[in-house]
């Protein structure tokens, strides 16, 4: 790679981090403001904006724990964002990427050219310190479970709770799935090509699949000789790239040609697509989120994926719903925590608390709360989360059976995970380290009367 190109991209990626850091943005958020910002316009700068920024991302205790003990006896808190995020980057680049002192030196000319040399002159005796420090050294002075944490890239906080919620051998598998790039799945749209088809058509393309045997019409990829997203399949809306737990939910709801189906927490589409699918585009599905921009993407990937029966509503779930109809089915997938999906978005790893499960239990609660209201009888509602913690999953469903007599749970079809805890064995629960996929919970509500 240039000079240019490394100077951009970690020009991009200290950005990125600023960004995310200030205002909690997700990481592909982030470098595309930055894209605009920077008018970093070279793929490759950008592509290594993104890796960096995701990879720093992943280790961010680690690295700080690092620069903290390169610095002393100053602050990490004292630098501006700026070098703080430099630091993090070439603490990186030297302790994960094994840098030599020629790769140092190219990094830190970069550092200098973007930051400027003065910014950087107070930290400049941290830079050697952290290229001749051992970080297996460091990290066996700390106590178990913080030793984990450090070892695993994840807050003290979430070992220990992972610790109580699996037992220290399991939670210790998870913890070390999570510090993995997660795989790549695909979901074929049928509604515009078949599965035989398509599979030809990307084979030819350089991209292998592999049959996810126990979901119709979803392919892990097994390789890709280019971005999915910048094949002509994928720009004919002939698939879809989704998680296989996102597709399970979809699946499990079973909705059925003609039926009104409301989709609630929509954006960007990947559920709303595949009901239309599995209805065959026979039917209606109105699909609520409360972003008007999540909404207008939303939009062009319905259109995309050839989605003729749905309709958007802009409206917060947390309260009651502006319309008034009954539906055959309703599928809630709320704002959670992520602790499911921290491979994907390490970023979520260090925004949430114990304090934020229990905010985000209470909007997740006002949603099902609103959401019952728009079953109709002998109705389903499904209710998923992309985590693992109990207080967004099985404390809430015991919570609503108790206050809702005219709820029963029903059982998931098709069932790959584990059994819900607390004796919810109706209930689903997906592991990264078991499954493949992101950590996930699932589970159906049949309405009596």
């Amino acid at each position: 790679m240039g000079r240019a190109s490394l100077r951009d991209g970690l020009a991009a990626a200290v950005e990125a981090l600023s960004w995310i850091e200030l205002e909690g943005l997700s990481e592909k958020s982030a470098v595309a403001r930055v894209s605009k910002q920077l008018r970093v316009r070279e793929l490759s700068s950008l592509r290594l904006g993104y890796l960096v920024t995701v990879e720093v991302l992943r280790r961010l205790n680690v690295l700080d724990r690092i620069g903290a003990e390169a610095l002393k006896p100053r602050s990490f808190d004292e630098l501006s964002l700026g070098v703080r995020n430099f630091l993090r980057i070439y603490t990186y680049w030297m302790k994960f990427k094994r840098a030599t002192v020629a790769e140092a030196v190219r990094l830190l000319e970069a550092g200098r050219n973007i930051l400027g040399w003065k910014e950087l002159l107070p930290v400049e005796i941290a830079f050697g310190k952290i290229f001749a420090m051992n970080l297996d050294q460091m990290v066996e002075k700390a106590h178990d479970p913080e030793k984990i944490g450090l070892q695993t890239w994840h807050p003290t906080w979430f070992v220990e709770y992972c610790f109580k919620l699996l037992g220290r051998e399991e939670a210790t598998k998870l913890l070390q799935a999570n510090m993995k790039p997660p795989p790549t799945y695909i979901r074929v749209n049928t509604l515009t090509t078949t599965a035989s088809s398509l599979h030809e058509r990307l084979m030819k393309m350089g991209v292998e699949l592999r049959k996810v045997e126990e979901l119709n019409d979803v392919y892990l990829v097994a390789r890709s000789k280019k971005p999915l997203i910048t094949l002509a399949p994928y720009r004919e809306g002939e698939f879809y790239i989704q998680d296989k737990s996102s597709c399970l939910a979809a699946l499990r709801a079973n909705p059925q040609p003609g039926e009104l189906v409301l989709d609630v927490c929509a954006a960007p589409g990947a559920k709303t697509s595949y009901l239309a699918q599995l209805m065959g585009n026979k039917g209606a599905i109105y699909s609520v989120d409360y972003s008007k921009r999540r909404m207008d993407l939303w939009k062009r990937e319905m259109k995309r994926m050839k989605v003729k029966i749905a309709a958007p509503i802009v409206a917060d779930a947390y309260h009651s719903l502006p319309i008034n109809i009954e539906a055959n089915m309703v599928l809630l997938d709320p704002p959670c925590s992520g602790t499911g999906a921290f491979w994907k978005t390490p970023s979520a790893k260090w925004r949430i608390s114990l304090n934020s499960l229990k905010a985000m239990s209470a909007v997740q609660w006002a949603m099902m709360e609103s959401c019952a209201q728009h079953v109709k009888v002998s109705g389903t509602l499904l209710y998923s989360t992309c985590s693992i913690t109990t207080e967004e999953n099985e404390i809430l469903v015991s919570r609503f059976l108790k206050l809702h007599p005219e709820f029963r749970l029903t059982n998931l079809a098709p069932k790959i995970g584990c059994e819900g805890l607390y004796g919810l064995t109706q209930c689903e629960r997906l592991y990264p380290h078991l499954h493949s996929c992101s950590g996930f919970f699932t589970a159906k509500f049949h309405r009596d009367f």
